[in-house]
């Protein structure tokens, strides 16, 4: 009783601290521990036809180039060199071969990926155990309870990911989730960065609105024809302005944001109801012009869907989409299956058939798909997704 006492004491004499660590561009970091001389060069990952580097008669690895890629596929991720020539991940690779065609492009190793993922995950709960699992390359840590300085656990946190994985990675420390995610970017790659009171108006303020995890593209674009670029404009902005362009809900959740306002939890421990993953594109996709890219995207999803079902030992009846198109007006599909599954064959083919239930004829900023209605006995660890806190514009 006496401990429990210390414990809450010492957390209520203590602000709120959280930190979000993000691989540096994982997958191709990954691939560079295994081709070290490709350093520091322009480095493709992705596309369906891809081969891997073949030794020469000298015994020298030959590496393909995008500018010789044939075939339908989509960049997995690329390496900061390819990405300062523009190309980044969901990019189709025939548009990322005109950007950067002298590029080395290397195929997708998810084994590998999932194998550093494990490794970087165990380092850091080592020594901060309160860890939500956001994906594949990055997390949420609780570190209100923790004695030293922030500096101090954020140097011990990216020493730990680099002696367990040989890679590195960036943190970013704040009050919440929401700040600690816009700062973990701030100083990429292998960068720290630790908000303190008033750091809001001097450091996250003057940066564009899309820096807000969950302002997209065209969110930002639509943002923009209000005046509103920076997110001290989103903070200062009129409620009825964007209740007008996002509706109700939207415009509660800019404006909580545009504050640093964000009260979730780092969740470590749940009872999953669903699993899901979803992503935003950097542009809407046409249904028929991005036919290739789409497809790739959708089989991804489900083959990711599928790991996080193995990765908690569950399996699910419903499968479902979620589908935003470019006006944002957003829908979801789904459908029972007679039995719970967690492969990702059938969880495409069922999704698959959600999708034909849908009107496409309009562009899509954001697909998702979902597997619920999970088998009893289902492990909580892992990522699932929440919406944010959204309170009330008066």
């Amino acid at each position: 009783m006496v401990a429990l006492f210390r414990l809450y004491t010492f957390a209520m004499s203590h602000q709120r601290r959280v930190a979000h660590l993000d691989m540096d561009a994982f997958y191709a970091s990954v691939e560079l521990l295994r081709y070290p001389q490709l350093r520091g060069q322009a480095v493709v990952i992705g596309g369906r036809s891809t081969k891997a580097p073949v030794a020469g008669p000298d015994g020298v690895l030959q590496f393909a180039q995008l500018k010789d890629y044939t075939g339908r596929g989509v960049v997995t991720t690329s390496t900061y060199e390819a990405r300062a020539l523009g190309v980044f991940s969901a990019m189709g690779m025939m548009k990322a071969a005109r950007l950067a065609p002298d590029a080395v492009v290397l195929p997708a190793d998810f084994n590998a990926y999932r194998d550093y993922s494990r490794r970087f995950k165990a380092a850091v709960r080592a020594i901060a155990p309160q860890v939500e699992d956001r994906g594949i390359d990055e997390i949420y840590i609780d570190l209100t309870l923790h004695e030293q300085d922030s500096d101090t656990l954020a140097r011990m946190l990216k020493r730990a990911v680099f002696e367990a994985t040989g890679l590195t990675c960036s943190v970013g420390i704040s009050p919440n989730k929401l700040l600690s995610k816009i700062a973990s970017d701030l100083n990429k790659p292998d960068g720290i960065t630790i908000l303190e009171p008033g750091d809001l108006q001097t450091r996250i303020w003057p940066l564009p609105v899309g820096k807000i995890n969950g302002i997209g593209p065209r969110a930002r674009t639509r943002l923009e024809s209000l005046g509103i670029f920076t997110i001290r404009d989103l903070a200062q902005a009129k409620p009825h302005l964007l209740q007008a362009q996002f509706g109700l809900g939207q415009a509660r959740w800019m404006l909580q944001v545009a504050q640093g306002v964000d009260e979730r939890p780092v969740v470590t421990v749940s009872d999953p109801k669903s699993v899901s993953r979803e992503t935003t594109f950097e542009r809407d996709l046409h249904v028929v012009r991005d036919k290739a890219a789409l497809s790739a995207i959708f089989s991804d999803l489900c083959q990711r869907v599928s790991q996080d079902l193995k990765n908690k030992g569950c399996a699910g009846r419903t499968v479902g989409i979620k589908l935003r198109f470019e006006d944002f007006h957003t829908v979801t599909r789904d459908c029972t299956l007679a039995d719970p599954t967690d492969d990702p064959v059938q969880i495409r083919r069922a999704a698959g058939s959600c999708l034909k239930r849908v009107d496409l004829s309009r562009r899509i900023r954001l697909l998702g798909v979902r597997v619920g209605t999970l088998s009893a006995g289902t492990d909580a660890g892992g990522a699932i997704l929440h919406e944010p806190v959204q309170l009330s514009l008066y």
